[in-house]
């Protein structure tokens, strides 16, 4: 088994304005020194289960950041995924998504996400949340750091 500890943050977003934002805020609050940036379901998959995987180089990440409306792969099945794989399904996951439909929530939550977010549309409010997330996910919360890739 190998120790995982370089990367702290995998951001799974395809809005280039929202994830400039979610990094500008966890960055202000000296949260993204360890943060990956995926810009699609596929991205995201590769990193944990591709042929040359950045998991084995760059560290299991303490959170996944994944917003669910992706290109490629739809950030339900990059959740289904992550969850289902013995390697990776102790991560977690937080949907962090501008999706406020119910059947989004449910499946979510069915297929094991630690936690749903809904992106306010405030500035102030966006980068609030961002830093309570980064806050709890990486300084409050205990985790596993050993995953077998």
């Amino acid at each position: 088994m190998t120790a995982w500890s370089e990367v702290e943050i995998l951001l799974v977003e395809d809005n280039p304005h929202d994830a400039e934002m979610t990094i500008h805020t966890l960055q202000r609050r000296n949260l993204s020194n360890k943060l990956v940036w995926v810009k699609d379901g596929a991205e995201a998959l590769d990193f944990f289960f591709g042929p040359e995987s950045q998991a084995r180089a760059a560290g299991r990440p303490k959170v996944v950041m994944l917003d669910l409306k992706l290109p490629k792969v739809d950030g339900l099945d990059v959740l289904k995924q992550l969850k289902s794989d013995e390697r990776t399904k102790t991560i977690p996951v937080v949907v962090l998504t501008s999706s406020r439909e119910e059947p989004d929530i449910e499946k979510s939550y069915a297929l094991g996400v630690n936690s749903y977010i809904v992106k306010p549309v405030d500035f102030e409010k966006f980068s609030e949340a961002v830093v309570n997330l980064g806050l709890y996910w990486l300084l409050l919360n205990q985790s596993s750091g050993v995953l077998d890739v």
